[in-house]
């Protein structure tokens, strides 16, 4: 039960981040999203980066309660959002902002449809207009070009 728990948070964690990133990160909190767009920030870390601290406060609590009653469901919740938050971490960070130069020649089609979706969603640099608000879920539209028929 605790890993269906754990895959369901996990699952749920993409239609959570397509809410909040549109409507919060583009919405009143967005003078902490903003340089993520614009690229304004100077050195290595960006305003943005607060969010890690936002989302890891409830996924710590929930975490530590869960822990408290016999690591009951709470605990588990957190973990799935832990597990999503690491997922967010190493797709989205390291492979498509290369924040670390790591996974840069990626041939599978799904990690190139998930890039290009996400810089559909960044040539928009203001907070409005944009699209490709979640995070795992690609359109089917950025596969397109793996799947055309080579012409002859």
């Amino acid at each position: 039960m605790n890993v269906l728990i754990i895959l369901l948070t996990f699952i749920s964690m993409e239609g959570a981040t397509w809410i909040i990133h549109k409507y919060v990160m583009h919405g009143f909190l967005w003078f902490l999203h903003k340089d993520h767009h614009d690229h304004s920030n100077e050195g290595i870390f960006e305003k943005n980066d607060y969010f890690f601290v936002i989302f890891a406060v409830p996924t710590i609590a929930l975490m530590y309660f869960g822990s408290l009653k016999e690591f009951n469901y709470l605990f588990f919740i957190g973990l799935g959002i832990m597990l999503y938050g690491m997922a967010y971490f190493f797709v989205h960070d390291i492979f498509i902002h290369q924040r670390l130069r790591y996974f840069t020649n990626s041939k599978n089609p799904y990690f190139l449809a998930l890039r290009r979706a996400h810089k559909q969603h960044h040539k928009h640099t203001g907070k409005e207009d944009g699209e490709c608000f979640g995070f795992l879920y690609v359109p089917f539209k950025y596969f397109r070009m793996f799947f055309k028929p080579i012409k002859k």
